[in-house]
């Protein structure tokens, strides 16, 4: 009997420090994001699918998070601010690269040519600096053949890869396009 109650107490632990996480990045993604998160061509992004049923605008979120938890896990340092608003920016082509009538005007290759779009996009509505630049601009290396020149880019292209694995292969699973 004491096994079974020793074994709730650490299960109940390990769901608080998770919950404790959970809050911690989402008080990060408010404090340097809320702009981003609240903008109505961000909102729009949950009618595009990226991954999978993955949408555009889950699919950001996730890779701001995971940056966010890779960047502590690893100690790199990277600034927080930057990190969120490239992660959160970083697929802002604001496109179904889905569509291929759509896409038959546009460059057919999407993996080479959305970061570019991206942040012609993102630059409209937010003043950027060079790091989240760097982020969105670079973020699709080795397509971008230029690599990132910073930590928060290179962790923001590792989440991004990781996240797209995930999505492909069914792990991360969304919940389709919805309406903005």
């Amino acid at each position: 009997m004491d096994l079974l109650k020793a074994l709730r107490v650490r299960r109940r632990e390990r769901l608080r420090r998770l919950y404790e996480r959970h809050k911690r990045i989402h008080a990060l993604l408010k404090e340097h994001g809320e702009d981003i998160l609240q903008s109505s061509n961000f909102k729009g992004t949950r009618a595009h699918i990226q991954h999978g049923n993955m949408t555009v605008h889950n699919h950001c979120v996730d890779v701001a998070r995971y940056s966010l938890l890779l960047n502590k896990k690893l100690g790199i340092g990277c600034n927080k601010h930057d990190l969120i608003r490239g992660a959160l920016l970083h697929d802002y082509f604001l496109y179904d690269w889905h569509d291929k009538a759509y896409l038959a005007n546009r460059q057919r290759l999407h993996g080479f040519h959305h970061p570019m779009t991206a942040l012609q996009n993102a630059e409209k509505e937010y003043a950027l600096n060079d790091v989240q630049r760097d982020i969105i601009k670079k973020h699709m290396w080795p397509l971008s053949v230029i690599p990132p020149m910073c930590r928060e880019a290179w962790v923001v292209t590792a989440a991004d890869k990781y996240c797209s694995l995930l999505e492909t292969i069914g792990v991360h699973k969304g919940h389709g396009a919805q309406a903005s």
